[in-house]
């Protein structure tokens, strides 16, 4: 940015906006953009008075305290992580004089216990059995697909006929669908998340017929009207009501989906690769409690086989 001496009185939430429009404005995801907005809109709330060069490790080290009196731990992590780059070029650009985040302390408060929302086999059997699966395209052939393959709701949006690859019975995944924008595709959430799904011989030949005729490029679900992610989940309640099985919203299918391989003994990194995650160490931390039951069940087996020695 053009910068002078007299940018060191320029206030720091009026600093760090400049900041996003220069450097990220049209070079980030629309999703990643709103974060950056929204660390803006806490700054002017924060320290809507606090001048660039006062910025100081002390000002700093307020500024996280302040916002993590209000959020989580890991929320606390990523503001830091947004408003620290805007900060370490104004240390490049003089207007600071030394780097205040250095050895910034991460507070915030304990997270809730979050335990994920998913189905049991015999639930989900529930949910299928009231689905309406007739021979056109419609919601609960996409409540179907998800579960099948553990999708993000984004990436389901975002299938082509194309995708389908059913000689090979595999399903790729290389886009999203820009839901909460105005439309369109986008990159996937990160390299990982590029990949084949395996599907099964029942889903192979239900959706060969569905797709006759259907165009190769163009989203199978994402219509010309704007989809809600709010929209998909009351379809869904609806079906876990009438199936009188706990209500999950869509992404508690992706949770189903990995819960159910994980139950059945596929390896970490095996449901990793499936729901294109960054690293296996995503995979443990999100279903950490299934990982602990499946490790007690393990002990059991270990001893019966060790009593089998004598």
């Amino acid at each position: 940015m053009n910068t002078t001496k007299d940018n060191s009185t320029i206030l720091f939430c009026d600093y760090y906006k400049q900041w996003i429009t220069v450097y990220k404005e049209g070079a980030i995801r629309t999703v990643t953009m709103k974060k950056y907005l929204m660390a803006h809109h806490w700054l002017e709330k924060l320290v809507p008075d606090l001048i660039i060069s006062d910025l100081d490790r002390i000002s700093y080290q307020k500024l996280l305290n302040d916002y993590a009196s209000t959020h989580e731990h890991q929320t606390t992590l990523d503001f830091h992580h947004h408003i620290k780059c805007a900060v370490l070029d104004a240390v490049d650009e003089g207007l600071i004089s030394r780097d205040p985040t250095r050895k910034a302390i991460i507070k915030g408060k304990q997270p809730g216990d979050k335990k994920i929302k998913y189905l049991n086999q015999f639930e989900l059997h529930k949910l299928i059995e009231d689905l309406t699966l007739e021979q056109k395209i419609s919601w609960d052939w996409f409540i179907l697909l998800v579960a099948k393959t553990g999708m993000r709701f984004s990436e389901a949006l975002a299938l082509t006929p194309k995708d389908f690859d059913f000689a090979h019975q595999s399903l790729s995944i290389s886009k999203t669908w820009d839901y909460k924008g105005d439309g369109g595709f986008l990159p996937t959430k990160n390299t990982s998340s590029v990949r084949k799904i395996q599907i099964d011989w029942q889903t192979v030949m239900q959706f060969s017929n569905l797709l006759k005729n259907l165009p190769e490029d163009e989203p199978i679900f994402a219509g010309t009207t704007k989809v809600y992610n709010s929209t998909l989940n009351g379809i869904l309640a609806r079906h876990c009501k009438n199936a009188g099985i706990p209500v999950i919203a869509i992404h508690g299918l992706r949770h189903t989906h990995a819960s159910l391989l994980l139950f059945a003994g596929v390896s970490i990194a095996s449901v990793a690769r499936r729901l294109g995650h960054s690293s296996m160490t995503t995979t443990q931390k999100t279903y950490l409690h299934i990982i602990q039951e499946l490790e007690s069940k393990d002990v059991d087996i270990i001893m019966r086989s060790l009593s089998n020695l004598n």
